[in-house]
């Protein structure tokens, strides 16, 4: 059974959201809440096509209030940097256990547990394999 996916656009309009699909001309419909958006799109352009609503895919696209999108890009900064920060941790880890900082040392410069320090260096850590001839 093939599937196509539309893409819909919704946006809050009043106490409502105002759905349509501009690859289908005509076709409109409104929900109550976000989360139904998806199957009341689905089930109008399953009724204009005429086809199987399991037939339909839908790519939610809501218009986003600009506080929302301030929101999200700054957890997607925040995520980002916490990615930085794991990267730059592991790496200072190993560096000062190679060095010859002790465990405790390390976590002390880098202001870890000693056991959050072991974590990080058994986790980054590669130990060579040996492949059998």
């Amino acid at each position: 059974m093939e599937v196509t996916t539309y893409s819909v656009v919704c946006r809050r309009v009043g106490n409502w959201w105002a759905i349509s699909v501009p690859e289908l001309k005509g076709v409109h419909t409104q929900a109550r809440r976000l989360d139904q958006v998806a199957a009341m799109a689905r089930e109008a352009i399953a009724l204009l096509l005429d086809v199987d609503p399991d037939r339909v895919e839908v790519d939610v696209r809501p218009e986003l209030p600009g506080m929302v999108s301030v929101a999200l890009d700054a957890r997607r900064e925040a995520r980002d940097a916490d990615e930085r920060a794991e990267r730059a941790t592991a790496t200072a880890v190993l560096a000062l256990l190679r060095d010859g900082y002790t465990v405790r040392d390390a976590g002390a410069l880098l202001g870890l547990s000693p056991q959050r320090i072991s974590q990080i260096a058994a986790r980054n850590t590669t130990t060579p394999t040996s492949s059998a001839a």
